[in-house]
């Protein structure tokens, strides 16, 4: 049996994708060329996202459409809110299985190279002062993706962990009221600032965050490495790997979209 790409679209993740895509009606008069299918055109999102081909050489042999159509509805589905339900839906049906685990969360934040510039990137104190973004997540304790943020290279990781709190959506799954908050959050060194565990608290969340000036060795990497993991499965996807797009709403998109697919990996490898 041939093995299905990892641009393929199967028909139960399409069930849960189509009906958050806005139906466009066509033009009764004039009614120009017919809208390529929505479901090829994001096989040919996830091509771009998984190899990191630029948008012009997408390969239409394929049947994606062209690199501008495809860039287009990415743009055009972004604006509409797709990803984050998307990503949230799939948060709702790991909780609903018994697998997302909200005793305690992880965060942690990675730089990337920013090619083109633009908004949310700054001189990276990790790459000589070039250019660049940083992704910031949250994972609950099993490194599943709850959150993610895009801020400028140059920015620390501190001020984004009660905006990575905030970014968790309400998740379903399970009668009663939608979780949203962990009990605890689990740091590194990077985010050990006072002010900020006191807003923490003010959370209603537990911060477990190592202290400057200490000995390495208090056991929180033998927590924390999920998050570490999480970002290393977010940059396997190509595209995220560098921040091509001036426009940070895209790159933001694919983040989204990285972070909805590790869910949907996770939820049809439970037995």
């Amino acid at each position: 049996m041939a093995r299905s790409k990892p641009w393929d679209v199967d028909d139960e993740l399409w069930a849960l994708i189509e009906p958050l895509l806005q139906e466009v009606e066509r033009r009764t008069r004039h009614p120009g060329r017919k809208r390529h299918p929505d479901r090829l055109v994001f096989q040919g999102i996830l091509f771009v996202l998984h190899t990191g081909i630029a948008w012009e050489h997408l390969p239409q042999k394929l049947g994606f459409g062209s690199g501008m159509t495809c860039w287009r509805r990415l743009a055009e589905w972004t604006e509409a809110g797709v990803w984050p339900r998307l990503h949230q839906e799939l948060l709702a049906k790991l909780r609903g299985a018994n697998v997302l685990d909200f005793s305690r969360a992880a965060v942690d934040g990675s730089h990337i190279p920013s090619a083109k510039g633009g908004p949310k990137t700054g001189r990276s104190p990790v790459d000589r002062g070039r250019a660049g973004s940083k992704h910031h997540l949250i994972t609950d304790a099993t490194g599943i993706p709850l959150a993610v943020t895009l801020t400028g290279g140059n920015r620390n990781d501190v001020p984004q962990l009660i905006p990575l709190l905030e970014a968790v959506p309400p998740v379903r799954g399970k009668r009663g009221r939608p979780r949203r908050r962990p009990d605890i959050v689990l740091g590194d060194r990077g985010y050990d600032h006072d002010k900020y565990r006191r807003l923490v608290w003010a959370l209603g969340v537990k911060p477990v965050i190592a202290r400057r000036g200490t000995d390495h060795g208090s056991g929180l990497g033998t927590q924390r490495w999920v998050v570490e993991r999480a970002l290393a499965h977010l940059h396997w996807f190509r595209r995220l790997r560098i921040r091509w797009e001036i426009r940070d709403d895209i790159h933001e998109a694919f983040l989204t979209l990285g972070c909805a697919l590790i869910c949907w990996r996770r939820f049809v490898s439970l037995p």
